[in-house]
């Protein structure tokens, strides 16, 4: 009978150590093909951007970081343009666009398309100034706008634009653009 019992218990032990043996060669396997994919998986690096502090945007309202940053780079996208891009151009204004204001927009800027497509006028911004209003959501870019026509500037002159601003829920977007139009220029024409 105690041979019976020791059987029985050798028989127990061994099925444990069987099913362990397959579990360890199965954790194995499942290790090795996890590290597999690990080796052979594309790295993906988060940028950030070059910014002095963490941003972050509410739906509060904009802050005046935020609208500074976005009035920079639009100012940078409207102000820049050559007749060799301008239906990139064109459509990267768009993109930044507010609905209500689009029609309107898109009509200035076909204008300024028809204009100057096949000709040789480009146009470049270099900002001395910017002032930015959140409450108001206006923001103001000055600095010198250079016309060429091929290589040759035939105008350099100081200018002011005005962006409006249209936020809605994390979304700001260009509701409207202009130049500022000195007083005493407006008397002089």
């Amino acid at each position: 009978m105690l041979a019976d019992i020791a059987h029985e218990r050798s028989q127990a032990l061994l099925k444990q150590r069987n099913m362990l043996a397959v579990l360890v060669l199965t954790l194995i396997g499942l290790m090795m093909v996890i590290i597999m994919m690990f080796v052979s998986r594309d790295r993906e690096i988060v940028l950030q951007p070059v910014l002095s502090r963490p941003l972050t945007i509410s739906s509060a309202g904009v802050t005046a970081e935020y609208l500074e940053m976005v009035t920079r780079d639009t100012s940078i996208i409207v102000l820049n343009r050559s007749s060799e891009a301008l239906d990139y151009w064109m459509n990267e204004v768009l993109k930044i666009v507010h609905p209500s204001a689009y029609g309107l927009v898109k009509a200035d800027l076909v204008k300024i398309v028809t204009e100057q497509k096949g000709s040789d006028v480009s146009q470049s911004f270099l900002m001395s100034g910017m002032k930015v209003d959140p409450k108001k959501l206006t923001s103001e870019v000055s600095g010198t706008v250079t016309t060429f026509v091929g290589k040759k500037v035939i105008s350099s002159a100081k200018r002011t634009f005005q962006f409006r601003w249209s936020y809605a829920g994390l979304t700001l977007s260009m509701s409207g653009f202009g130049e500022i139009v000195p007083i005493d220029k407006e008397a002089g024409q």
